[in-house]
């Protein structure tokens, strides 16, 4: 009876096991950070010639390179603004000073991140502008094609 109890309990645990693996979905589009953006396959901006793509990439790495220390030290304070509130008797003022650095750093990254997008729209022509995505939309109207696209 022990030896049939065993191979029950081998064989439900293998079956449990492979199923995940079997069930688990592709994560390809569900990214929080640099990469493949949930709803939107294919190329942001079409029709790139060699020297945009490269100019963009150049763009990217240099907007990357100078916006990390922002990042991080906007990480850091959401850190610490945590700790603050998280403690027995919370401090109201430091919490609130903390609350407008971090809305202060938010708001540099954002110049940061739409000096970078200037940046792009000038290198790139006419005829290879953005689409525009609207996040939370489900359908886009795509221009090329006259016809309704959904973003799944």
């Amino acid at each position: 009876m022990k030896k049939i109890t065993i191979i029950i309990i081998t064989l439900a645990l293998a079956l449990a096991l492979t199923s995940n693996l079997a069930l688990a979905g592709d994560s390809t589009y569900h990214s929080f950070g640099v990469g493949p953006v949930f709803g939107f396959q294919g190329p942001v901006a079409p029709n790139l010639t060699a020297e945009q793509s490269a100019q963009i990439q150049v763009l990217r790495d240099s907007f990357f390179k100078e916006s990390e220390p922002l990042r991080k030290e906007l990480l850091a304070k959401q850190g610490e603004l945590r700790t603050l509130e998280l403690t027995s008797e919370p401090d109201t003022a430091a919490i609130k000073a903390m609350l407008n650095e971090i809305s202060d750093l938010r708001a540099k990254l954002e110049e940061e991140v739409n000096n970078y997008r200037m940046d792009v729209r000038r290198v790139l022509s006419s005829a290879s502008k953005l689409h525009k995505v609207i996040p939370g939309e489900i359908f886009q109207v795509d221009p090329d094609l006259d016809r309704v696209q959904m973003y799944e």
